[in-house]
Order: structure tokens, then sequence, then C-alpha cells
């Protein structure tokens, strides 16, 4: 979601740190609106491709962190954690916007709260859903890592 072929920082909130506060807004206001509409751009296009090859797209599984609001800019900017934390941020409303752009409906589900909802949305227990993501993974190969994992667990909840 970030274009390499245009200036820009890929990191917004890291890029705006000690400067003037209309100058950090606008940064983090132009970083933000291109990763919509890249992203947009790529969402539109895989869901095309999936449908010429017949498949029906369901939703998107979005994860998300823990869900405390962000405070103002200002209090980003003065805490490493908070920078990581909003730019975290910026790119899952950036997905968000493209499934809205695209029509999709969205599954967004807090990381921490994954597999319990998932065991009550899906009505398997949560020790078998570990055990699906599992093999799947023996089947697809890597990368599966938990980021992995945790993502087709999000997406199985979409294609309820």
């Amino acid at each position: 979601m970030v274009d390499r072929g245009r200036p820009g920082p890929a990191q917004p909130y890291h890029a705006s740190v000690g400067l003037d506060i209309r100058e950090a807004q606008r940064i983090v206001g132009d970083c933000a609106a291109r990763a919509a509409a890249l992203a947009t751009t790529g969402l539109r296009a895989m869901v095309e491709d999936l449908r010429a090859l017949g498949h029906e797209v369901a939703g998107c599984g979005l994860l998300l962190a823990s869900g405390r609001p962000l405070p103002a800019l200002e209090s980003i900017l003065a805490s490493h954690a908070l920078i990581h934390t909003a730019e975290g941020e910026l790119f899952r409303e950036a997905l968000r916007a493209a499934c809205r752009a695209c029509g999709l409906r969205v599954i967004g589900v807090k990381e921490r709260d994954l597999f319990t909802l998932a065991a009550a949305d899906l009505g398997i227990p949560a020790k078998r859903i570990g055990e699906h993501v599992t093999a799947m993974g023996k089947t697809i190969g890597p990368p599966w890592s938990q980021d992995e994992k945790f993502a087709a667990v999000a997406a199985w909840m979409a294609m309820r």
C-alpha cells in the first residue's frame, strides 16, 4: 500500500516526528489517501481475477489491534510505541476503505479474541480450528507463521 515510485514516506508517522504539526498532518493525510487508493486498486484486481476464475468473493477478514482509540497527532508523535500503533491503524483503515469501495463485507477481529470468537462463530472448538489451520499450512507450505495462521482464521470467519 506504498507506491515506491512516488515521493513520500512509507512510514508517515515516523517521518513526521519533529515537524510542524500542520506539515505532519499533511504527510499523514497524503499517505493515508495513497494507501487507500493503492489498496483499492489491488483488491479490485484480485476480486476481478478470482471472479474470472469462477470464484465468489465472500468478504474480507481483517485482524485488529487492541482497539484502543488513538490520541491526538501530537501525542502520537511523542511516543514511539504510538507511532507504530498509528501506522498499523492507517494501513488497516486503507484496507477497510478498499473493501467498502469493492462492495465487500469486512469482518474485523481483535487478534487476542480471534480463536475464542472463531470458535463461537464457526461452532468448532478453538483447539480444532488450530489443528485445521496447522494442517492447511502443511499443504500450502512456507511461509506459514502466526500471521498467516491468524489471517486464515479471520478469512474463514469472513467466508461464513
